[in-house]
């Protein structure tokens, strides 16, 4: 019987955790995350990691696995994935992958090709430009070199530009091209299935589950690892906005605000991002007994 990865993706708080365990559980199989903040072990309120329980419920991998001091990102994963895939696969011949972050998906499913070494001087020059220009010069040129790239990165964050920025002025070919450009052959069938509802709906779910972290503590959790802010790890929705609270910017109210706000616009991206890729199956959330089945015919 041939061996299958089984990708459940789809935008933030869509339900990807709870349909995901139950499939799991049906096929009695593992999953491994495809979150890239949900690897790290101190985040727990603001990532939505699953809880206690869902954990003993399945077993998850690639879940609190990191610390935010660790330096981490999609080639590593890919490799990383890839070895384990190749250990689980030898006793079963179904495993899920679950998550949202897009190029963590791709890296696993296409691989990621190397990308080039940058020069110190290139990345000194975009780190004065940065502090000179500011963010929004170095935001229109990556805009103009790589709109794909554009299209779907977070562009609030000044470490996705200049990294962008670095490998165009390092090698003359846009961010993107690097991301895929080559489909690595993989030695196992892969099954895509997206999840997604009214765009309405979503985004009022979006807004339950801020207000459910809040209720939960998300502002003592970020409040202690406010020393940490300047991490990448921590340039994440849900802390940088109480991070700016924490700093007199803003409101507390405000600060919620801006994390719903901003999650919602992290799902549009994640939405943007999927729906390049033509191989993705379709599903409404709560349509377990259709992706069930459709899952059973795929494998056969």
């Amino acid at each position: 019987m041939s061996k299958n990865l089984i990708v459940i993706l789809g935008p933030t708080g869509i339900g990807k955790t709870d349909l995901s365990i139950d499939i799991a559980k049906e096929l009695n199989t593992c999953i491994i995350s495809s979150d890239s903040r949900q690897i790290y072990k101190e985040l727990k309120i603001g990532t939505a990691v699953p809880s206690d329980e869902q954990l003993k419920k399945v077993k998850h991998y690639f879940i609190a696995n990191k610390s935010i001091c660790d330096y981490y990102n999609a080639s590593q994963f890919e490799f990383e994935v890839i070895d384990l895939l190749n250990e689980l696969f030898k006793t079963s011949n179904n495993v899920l992958m679950v998550g949202g972050s897009g190029m963590y998906i791709d890296a696993v499913c296409n691989g990621i090709d190397d990308l080039p070494t940058i020069d110190d001087e290139v990345r000194r020059n975009l780190a004065s430009r940065l502090h000179n220009e500011g963010i929004d010069s170095l935001r229109t040129e990556l805009h103009k070199i790589d709109p794909d790239y554009y299209l779907t990165a977070d562009v609030k964050n000044p470490k996705r530009i200049l990294k962008a920025l670095e490998v165009f002025i390092m090698t003359g070919k846009p961010y993107s091209s690097f991301l895929t450009k080559n489909k690595k052959k993989r030695d196992f069938n892969i099954i895509k299935i997206g999840l997604n509802i009214d765009r309405q709906k979503l985004y009022e779910r979006i807004n339950l589950r801020v207000d459910i972290m809040i209720e939960n503590g998300l502002e003592d959790e970020a409040r202690e690892f406010y020393k940490d802010k300047n991490l990448n790890a921590l340039n994440t929705v849900g802390y940088k906005e109480l991070f700016e609270y924490f700093d007199n910017k803003i409101t507390l109210d405000k600060a919620i605000e801006l994390i719903k706000r901003n999650s919602r616009h992290y799902a549009k991206r994640q939405l943007s991002w999927f729906n390049r890729d033509k191989s993705i199956k379709w599903f409404n959330t709560f349509e377990k007994e259709k992706i069930v089945d459709f899952i059973n015919f795929e494998v056969i």
